[in-house]
């Protein structure tokens, strides 16, 4: 994969990013998803070009490192976060049968100890700390990916991409993370359409020789 491919693929990758997140738009995940990996090749090409596995390699820690987590966090909900809400609803409604639809003709129980909720809270919180901790060590393992590329290409955007990308994980548990991570996803897309492509010129042949 040359230069030119590199950076064309990163480019649309890293806007397909930065669209992906867009609150109304439809089956953002896929757009999102298509959009990690054209990056993530992008990234692959520049490792292949600069002689530097660890942009590359880093990124791709940073992917298995976020599946990973979701992965996790996936598990949890269905085996823990599911099964103590379930519980809880049976304290809510005592004559519950179990068919979703026939809740709203239940008569809640009011007489409930606020201690009940606790469980169904703990499990709920425990998944999003995993998801926030994931995030956090993919995100860093991104940055180091993108610290190289900004070396290598000298584009300072992609390192300022990165750090923000990291900052936007440690404070997306407070909402505010998710706008930092979607201006890094902005940076990103100019930072690889930057990337300078020398192009090499044929040499001129020599002049004709005088009989």
């Amino acid at each position: 994969m040359n230069l030119e491919t590199s950076k064309t693929l990163g480019g649309i990758g890293a806007i397909l990013l930065f669209v992906g997140v867009l609150p109304f738009l439809q089956y953002l995940w896929v757009i999102g998803f298509v959009g990690a990996i054209l990056v993530l090749a992008a990234l692959y090409g520049l490792a292949g070009y600069y002689r530097e596995q660890g942009i590359f390699n880093n990124a791709l820690y940073g992917v298995i490192t976020g599946i990973v987590g979701a992965v996790i966090a996936g598990v949890l909900t269905v085996y823990i976060v599911l099964a103590s809400l379930l519980d809880f609803i049976y304290l809510v409604y005592p004559d519950w049968d179990g068919d979703w639809a026939s809740l709203s003709g239940l008569t809640p129980n009011t007489n409930i100890n606020p201690a009940d909720i606790f469980p169904f809270l703990g499990s709920l919180l425990l998944v999003v700390a995993i998801v926030w901790i994931f995030a956090i060590i993919a995100a860093f393992f991104v940055r180091r990916s993108l610290k190289l590329a900004a070396k290598k290409t000298d584009v300072g955007l992609f390192g300022t991409s990165g750090l923000l990308l990291l900052i936007g994980a440690v404070l997306v548990i407070v909402g505010f993370g998710v706008i930092l991570m979607w201006i890094a996803a902005l940076l990103l897309a100019i930072a690889f359409f930057q990337i300078k492509v020398v192009t090499e010129t044929a040499p001129m042949p020599p002049p004709p020789t005088s009989v």
